[in-house]
């Protein structure tokens, strides 16, 4: 049997295959594709972790909640397709967040992104590139929120526009991006699997007001996060106290 992070891995890379293939299809457009592939990774992976462990608990973005996975320890916590605008518009900037949680901490993650064939592992950390001298934060495509500007004037940074949570957040953790701070509101199962992959390449993890990011909570929502190189965290909570 695959350990946890073996598993992580696996699912997130298989689901990722699965959503290449009906996108290459060309038989489904823009919402109907992005439709398409949600429910069809999304049946994958709920089916896969019930096999797989099927005492774990469960919460996916694309399934109906239930109250049964607040009396769970271990609760796994999917994104079939994070950024399923992207995905559906062809893009790289898309991904597959597997994550799983233990005492509401997310201990265990892999983040796909099919378009760039990667995966992202939390017990597979590698070393980060040093930061350039102009920081570089990833921001929306679409709605860059307005603390996340100011905070990058207040550092001198250059905003970096980007896809779903998951491609922001692994930016980070490539290298290619130095700042994720999101301010928009989210849920658990945008930022779970992002955040154990981030917090095991040693970056700083945490709410924006510096507390810990906590998962499988009876509200879902979390309003906001900020992963960073530990050694940005204070310039970036001192930005946003001047705002």
């Amino acid at each position: 049997m695959q350990d946890d992070a073996a598993l992580a891995a696996h699912l997130a890379a298989s689901a990722g295959k699965l959503l290449l293939q009906v996108r290459e299809s060309g038989l489904l457009e823009a919402k109907a594709l992005g439709k398409a592939g949600d429910q069809t990774a999304n049946q994958f992976l709920i089916h896969a972790i019930a096999e797989q462990r099927p005492d774990d608990g469960l919460l996916s973005e694309e399934s109906k909640d239930t109250e049964e996975r607040l009396s769970k320890s271990r609760v796994w916590i999917i994104d079939p397709v994070d950024g399923t605008r992207e995905y559906g518009e062809g893009r790289t900037d898309w991904a597959v967040h597997v994550a799983l949680a233990i005492d509401s901490a997310p201990a265990i993650g892999a983040v796909a992104l099919p378009g760039l064939d990667l995966v992202l592992r939390s017990d597979q950390p590698h070393p980060i590139a040093p930061p350039p001298e102009k920081l570089r934060m990833v921001v929306s495509r679409t709605r860059p929120a307005s603390e996340a500007v100011s905070v990058a004037e207040t550092l001198g940074a250059e905003l970096v526009a980007m896809g779903s949570a998951g491609a922001k957040a692994m930016a980070v953790v490539r290298g290619e991006a130095d700042i994720y701070l999101h301010t928009g509101g989210q849920y658990e199962w945008d930022s779970c699997a992002p955040i154990a992959v981030a917090a095991a390449h040693g970056l700083h993890v945490s709410r924006v007001d510096g507390s810990p990011l906590i998962y499988n909570q009876r509200d879902v929502y979390m309003p906001d996060l900020l992963i960073c190189r530990k050694e940005h965290a204070d310039p970036v909570f001192a930005a946003l106290a001047q705002i």
